[in-house]
């Protein structure tokens, strides 16, 4: 993957998965980084469970990196609890 379809994919992934975890607070910024690296988490969690993504291509990619980011998003979450309680 070229940078520029890193970032589109670490965006729109970031964007989503803090849509669906409901907001952790970490901005535009945060959501791609937390984008991009979900998708290295999402890549290496289906590689690991051998689990194969449902289509291909960019929404494949999409699909991968959203995973892997409600994934991190989530542990972040419980980190984020466990430090306040």
């Amino acid at each position: 993957m070229d940078f520029w379809t890193l970032l589109v994919v670490g965006l729109i992934a970031g964007l989503l998965a803090s849509l669906a975890v409901g907001g952790v607070g970490f901005g535009i910024v945060g959501d791609v980084v937390i984008g991009i690296a979900g998708a290295f988490l999402g890549s290496w969690l289906f590689g690991a469970l051998n689990i194969s993504v449902p289509f291909g291509g960019l929404g494949g990619t999409i699909f991968v990196a959203f995973i892997g980011a409600v994934v991190l998003l989530l542990l972040l979450r419980v980190i984020r609890r466990g430090k306040h309680a």
